[in-house]
């Protein structure tokens, strides 16, 4: 079918012309017949129709009425046979719990706008119904920044950590604005997130340990025992940054994940 809608800049939509990038994206999920997945904002089904090619069933959430309208043509024989369950509805309403996913693993592929990355990212890492893998298309710069690399002189960011503490995230492609319409100003990147879980949290609190992520990140150009003593005691941050390895003229930006849940045992003596 050919595509007549118009992308909406109020809903940061930007529509795939391609089916190069859904096969990478699919094949970077490894999708089986076995899998479900969810699919956010299919827009005009480009990548709907490489999944539905590789997964068992799908779920795709959109909230432009536009785009449900072609979808359900589009897809009219998939939807019959339950292959695929297309919901209007804001995925920021949405609640997972309460589909045919419920209480089953599934995995998330899905060209997202920009300005919801993050939270997205966030939504679906800590929601007590995690996704077992998401891939993502989300811009270069937020891509790189997730998956950054500190052995490579790269910097930790508050969004690396918070990702790396659910899950192992990879950067697995660039991808050209050129595929686009309309273009984006910037080029975009395939993010997977593997191995998604909450086992870091077992022990620690999670609200308690990015409270204190967040307070190490509260003024990047400051050194991390001065954000730090805005809440703790000096001499306390000191011998805590000397347990964890770390030098008194760390930054936050240059701290591991595991740093950082060694400064939180050390602080909160768990």
């Amino acid at each position: 079918m050919k595509n007549v809608i118009r992308p909406k800049r109020s809903l940061g939509q930007h529509f795939l012309t391609s089916d190069t990038v859904p096969k990478w994206m699919c094949e970077t999920a490894k999708l089986s017949k076995k899998d479900l997945v969810l699919e956010i904002g299919p827009g005009t089904g480009v990548l709907t129709e490489e999944i539905l090619k590789r997964a068992g069933k799908v779920l795709a959430i959109e909230t432009d009425p536009e785009s449900v309208s072609l979808l359900n043509v589009k897809f009219s024989d998939e939807i019959k046979n339950g292959k695929l369950t297309l919901v209007h509805s804001d995925i920021r309403d949405f609640d997972i719990n309460d589909t045919i996913f419920y209480g089953s693993d599934y995995k998330i592929v899905a060209n997202i706008p920009y300005y919801m990355s993050g939270w997205l990212f966030r939504r679906f890492l800590t929601d007590r119904h995690q996704p077992s893998s998401l891939v993502f298309l989300v811009q270069k710069e937020v891509a790189k920044r997730i998956c950054c690399n500190l052995s490579k002189g790269e910097k930790e960011s508050l969004l690396s950590i918070s990702v790396k503490a659910y899950g192992q995230p990879y950067y697995t492609k660039t991808v050209s604005r050129q595929y686009f319409k309309p273009k984006p100003k910037v080029d975009s990147g395939i993010v997977l997130i593997k191995n998604i879980s909450k086992d870091n949290f077992y022990k620690y609190s999670e609200t308690d340990f990015f409270s204190l992520v967040r307070l190490g990140f509260s003024k990047k150009r400051k050194q991390l025992v001065t954000n730090l003593t805005t809440v703790y005691d000096k001499s306390i941050v000191l011998e805590a940054l000397n347990k964890a390895g770390l030098s008194p003229n760390t930054r936050a930006e240059d701290v591991s994940l595991d740093k950082w849940f060694s400064l939180y045992a050390f602080l909160h003596r768990v």
